[in-house]
């Protein structure tokens, strides 16, 4: 239940506000936050959405029962151009693409940690101790 979008022409900074939205939102609840989200993102986000629920259903899988387990949005290819500054010099625009890729899980599954996700922080030590530490 995989699914993923290559070259996608915008910034992966801006893609990832949207992709933020949907994660872990079960499958009704992420089309309803994409269908009225006004980013050029949310549409296509919504199309690859849709691939992924497509290709849950050829595995036999009810899409009501699912859960956006992991989306991730990496920085793909650079166009790059050139635009014209003072005396003569050439100033480069950037363009980067984003490449998004999609998972999908069963609603009661535990989730594991995607390959790049930050450990969660240990609980604070309680103040006795630190107090007694500081002495």
């Amino acid at each position: 239940m995989k699914a993923s979008l290559s070259n996608f022409k915008q910034s992966p900074r801006k893609v990832r506000l949207v992709a933020d939205m949907i994660r872990g939102k079960r499958i009704p609840a992420a089309f309803d936050s994409l269908a009225f989200l006004p980013k050029k993102s949310a549409p296509e986000l919504q199309k690859l959405l849709e691939s992924a629920v497509a290709n849950a259903r050829n595995l036999g899988m009810n899409p009501d029962d699912l859960v956006v387990k992991t989306i991730s949005v990496d920085k793909g290819q650079v166009l790059r151009r050139f635009t014209p500054k003072a005396r003569g010099r050439a100033g480069r625009i950037n363009r980067t693409m984003s490449i998004v890729k999609l998972e999908l899980g069963v609603a009661g599954e535990p989730r594991t940690k995607a390959k790049g996700e930050k450990k969660e922080i240990a609980e604070a030590k309680p103040a006795a101790k630190r107090a007694a530490k500081n002495k």
